[in-house]
Formats: structure tokens, sequence, C-alpha cells
């Protein structure tokens, strides 16, 4: 008998399908699993899972990994969360197909939009590919840590296409037809599929809306029908950020299902107090989707959001109403302003307009960190503006300011954390089980002096499931690997079954959980991230060869480029 690969002994197989864990050992060779169950057969590395679970490698749907996989191909923080199978593109930001008029705007914009520091993009990128496809054979020469798959980003297409006027102008029929050949060659090259967004958050480098913004629902229609022709194909898109979606949102998306015939996913809600008119207005957009036989589902974030929101970069406070002309200023202009009262307090009038913020909620605030090495500014790490406002005796907002200032603008500050209580993850789990929601929207890649939560599948299939008891593992199992894997069509991925891939994760669930938040200088150029790891994951194997031992990568990149139609199977607007 031929010797296997790899044997894993005697851990509780939890195989994805949310069917009850068993104790079995299970073997792999050739990048395959190829037995589960009592095995004798000898192998070239045996693991000891006496005590842990054995499971899929952990899918994560929504991710921003489009520029760091070709300086990190392990695509870390994720991998350390046991992700074996990442998709990036998504929202319409992606740096393939390029050309070369238009590279400096690509980079910027996403600089902008999704947090990435400049300096890091210029150092890191060389944008020696033109097409799709000779981006993903970088990826694949280069090598991978993981699997990554990529939509292909509205945004990048119209800019490509339309120039200058991708930004305003409503296309003509002569460039939506070229953009739609763009979009078809990047689709038969290997593209997961159509992203796009309408979101007011998203402005590029000049404080203008992203390319995307300007297209009509019948752009947006027309471009998602291409998926038709192309097999393993899917949709993703923000369609908009207020608070409550208008038919036309519902309208649209459903639109773009049915022109595709491939099911869309859009980003992202999550559970707050108090909220349920809120969430029944996003869940209708799957109820509208499925009496016309299509499949709209919503992502959520399977963890409470937690951010690190600054001055400097202004991201997100430039959606507050009237806060916009003053966060996209220059730095140096910006804190000219913010030193005037007058500004300050339009400011304040601003955000007390705003949906889900109040003046309360400057007092709430924390200061995250302080990039001075002032002892006076270093002192004011992990206190609270309330608390400090009333030792100052200012206005909660004055002092953030104050303290903003002293720091060029780059102090880290963390809003209150809103739906970490009891019955809000009660909610949480309920809808995470509904077939109208798929567990997701880390944003890892992206926002990275931002965004806390890439490590959400730790918090979900650990904290979750062991100390509020919401969830069997099987069930939060299946959450992050066979639901998200059938959605996308992944190919052999999201179980653990004979013949499938061997992307496995073996994890201690009496010890899973995220490690603290750590600052990275470790990017191209000197740029720095914010990153974290997590607790309890022993072994991770993508396609059959170990990557991870005890929270420390291996050297090992077996991962794969999944290209569509060759790694992903045809999922229909009727859905998986």
């Amino acid at each position: 008998m031929t010797m296997l690969d790899c044997l894993i002994r005697g851990g509780m197989v939890v195989d994805g399908t949310g069917a009850p864990g068993r104790v079995a050992d299970v073997g792999v060779r050739d990048g395959r699993i190829v037995s589960i169950g009592r095995s004798d057969q000898s192998a070239n590395q045996e693991i000891d899972a006496d005590g842990l679970a054995v499971a899929p490698g952990f899918i994560d749907v929504h991710t921003h990994y489009d520029a760091q996989v070709l300086w990190d191909p392990h695509l870390t923080p994720s991998s350390l969360h046991g992700i074996t199978t990442a998709i990036g593109g998504n929202c319409g930001f992606t740096i393939a197909p390029m050309v070369s008029d238009e590279a400096d705007y690509v980079m910027r914009m996403l600089a902008r939009v999704e947090g990435m520091p400049t300096e890091s993009l210029e150092a890191g990128l060389d944008f020696e590919w033109s097409s799709f496809g000779s981006w993903l054979d970088r990826l694949e020469g280069n090598g991978l840590g993981i699997n990554a798959g990529f939509l292909v980003g509205h945004s990048t297409i119209r800019r490509l296409v339309m120039g200058s006027a991708a930004v305003g102008e409503e296309a003509t029929e002569e460039q939506l037809e070229a953009m739609k050949s763009l979009l078809a060659q990047s689709l038969a090259e290997g593209g997961l599929g159509f992203s796009s967004t309408k979101a007011t958050a998203h402005n590029d480098h000049h404080g203008d809306p992203v390319p995307s913004r300007a297209a009509t629902d019948a752009e947006l229609v027309a471009l998602a029908g291409v998926c038709r022709d192309y097999p393993g194909t899917t949709l993703e898109i923000i369609p908009s950020i207020d608070p409550l979606w208008a038919p036309e949102v519902y309208e649209l998306m459903t639109a773009m299902v049915l022109a595709a015939d491939r099911p869309l996913n859009w980003n992202l809600f999550n559970v707050r107090p108090g909220e349920d008119a809120y969430l029944e207005n996003r869940l209708g957009s799957a109820d509208h989707a499925r009496q016309r036989g299509a499949t709209v589902v919503g992502l959520m974030l399977p963890d409470v959001m937690r951010m690190r929101l600054n001055f400097a970069t202004g991201v997100l406070f430039d959606t507050l109403p009237d806060w916009a002309e003053i966060m996209h200023l220059d730095v140096a202009a910006k804190a000219q302003a913010m030193a005037r009262p007058e500004v300050r307090q339009r400011l304040v009038d601003g955000a007390a307009q705003a949906p889900h913020r109040s003046w309360g909620w400057w007092a709430d605030t924390t200061v995250v960190d302080v990039s001075s090495p002032s002892p006076s500014l270093q002192a004011l790490v992990g206190r609270r503006i309330g608390d400090l406002a009333e030792e100052r005796g200012q206005a909660p907002f004055d002092v953030m300011c104050d303290v903003a200032l002293e720091d060029d603008l780059l102090t880290g500050f963390g809003p209150p954390v809103v739906g970490d209580d009891d019955e809000s993850w009660k909610k949480r789990a309920e809808l995470l089980c509904d077939p109208r929601v798929l567990a997701g929207g880390s944003d890892a890649g992206a926002h990275l002096d931002m965004v806390m939560t890439w490590g959400c599948t730790s918090t979900l299939v650990g904290d979750a499931v062991r100390d509020r008891g919401l969830l069997s593992l099987e069930q939060a199992v299946n959450l992050v690997t066979d639901r998200p894997a059938r959605h996308y069509g992944l190919r052999g991925r999201g179980r653990l079954a004979e013949g499938w891939c061997a992307d496995i994760v073996v994890f201690d669930p009496s010890r899973l959980t995220k490690a603290p938040v750590t600052t990275a200088w470790d990017m191209p150029g000197g740029g720095w991230r914010l990153t974290g790891g997590a607790e309890g994951i022993e072994h991770v194997f993508v396609n059959g060869v170990e990557t991870q031992r005890a929270g420390v990568l291996t050297e090992a990149r077996p991962g794969r480029a999944i290209r569509s139609g060759r790694d992903t199977d045809t999922v229909t607007a009727a859905g998986p």
C-alpha cells in the first residue's frame, strides 16, 4: 500500500457539513484527502491530534489582499487564523487588468479607499502585468502560502476604459461595450466574477467618488450580465450604506443576479442593539430576490466590529455629514482647520445629524495609540476621552482634536464597541445560521491602520462556541467552510471528504481565540500595519502541505491561484 504523505491521527473530525464530529484519522496523499476513519497506514508525517479538532481550512470571501499578496504570499494575518482560501478583488477595487497610464491613479485610489500606505504600494507594486491572466500567472510564479482568488473590480476597468471621465460621468454605449469586453477577457483568464460599490464612503485620493459610483444601474446590470457566459463566476457589491435601503436597491441587486444567472453577495452588516428595523430592511433584499428566483445574501461579520480611527487619513470620518471637505484636505491644512473653534463646531453639528452617532460618541472614545514619543501623550493611551474631558474642563470633541493636533493627527481613536452584549451575540448567532446570510466581511488586507476584525473566524469558532455556547462546534465550522465554499462553487474545498483538497486546520477548541493586536513595521517602503495572530491553532495544511505549526508559518508555498472554471463550479441564480 502506498505510503501517505501525512496521517492526522485521533482528532475530532468536524467535516464542515454540519454533521456531528467523530474521532477519526485523516490520511493525505498528493494534496488530497484519501481516507477518513481508522487507519494503520504508514506516513511520512504523523500528527497526534488527540484532544484537538480537525476541520476544513477556513474560507474568507471578503478580503483586499490584491496588493499585499505580491510581498506577503502567506496573506497574513488571515493565514494565522486558519484561513486557507481567501477571495480578494472585492468592492470594485483590483490591480488587474492594468495599463501603465492608469497605474498611478489605481494605486493611489487603493491607498485612499482601502487604507493602504502609499509608500508601501509605491515600493511593492511594479505593475509588470497587463491582463488579469498575466497577473494571476505572476502570483502563481511567486508561490502562494494559501489559496487566493480574485474578482474583477468595476472601478478599475471603468478607469482603464474611460480615463479621467470615469469619475462622475456616465459611460457612452461604446465605453460600456469596451468595459464589457475587458471584463469578459478577465473572466476568461480566471477572474472569479464582477465586483462593485456604490458606497458613499468610497472616495478616491482626490476626494472624488470612485469610478463605479458614477455608473448607472443599467451599467451595473450590463456588466453583471457578462458573467453569464463564464463558468464558475459570481457577483459582489456594496449597493448602499444608507441606514435603510430603498426598493431600488433591492431591484438593482435582483436584476444583476438575473442578468448574470449567478448569486450575489453584498457587504456588510452587523448586529446593533435595538435596530431590528435595520436588520429586517437589509434581509428584505434576499426575500425580494428569492421571489424572482434570484439568490442575494448579505455578508455579516461573525464578530464585533472593532476599529481604530484617525484624523490624518479621515477614513470613515469623511462619511459624517459636512465632514468630507475638511477630512479630504492635506494633513497640514486639515490641522490648521481643526484648530479653529468654528470648524470644530461645524464638525460636531454634522456628526450629530448622522445615523448611529451622537455627542456621547466622542466621550466614549478611547485613545488606542499615539505616534509621538512624548511621555505626556503616551500617558493618554488607554484613556477614555470623556474622562480626559472632565479632568481638563473641556468638551470631549475638543479634547480629541487637541490630542490629535499634538500628534500630527496620527493618534488612533477607538470608537465605542457596539453589539458586544449577550443579546446582540444571541442575535448574531441566529442570523449567521439564516440562509440569507453568509459569514464574512473581515476586509483583511485593507484599512491597515483601522480595522481589527481579520480574526473573526477565530472568534466565531473559538469564543462564540466555547464561551457563549450559542453555536455547536459543527455549526460554527460549517459557517466558515462549506457555506462560503458552496456559494462560490469552490471545487473540492470547504469539506473534509475523500478525494477533496487537503486544506485542513487542526486546533484546540478549548484555546482557540484571537491573539492581541500589535503593530508591525513590515510593509514595503517602511510602512506599518495593525496585525495579530491566533492562539490554539496547532497545524494548518494547504493542498496537503503543512504551512503552519503552533502559530508559526513554515516556508512552504503550496497555495493555488483560484481561477474561475478551472477551480470553481458554476452556481446559478437559484443558489447552491
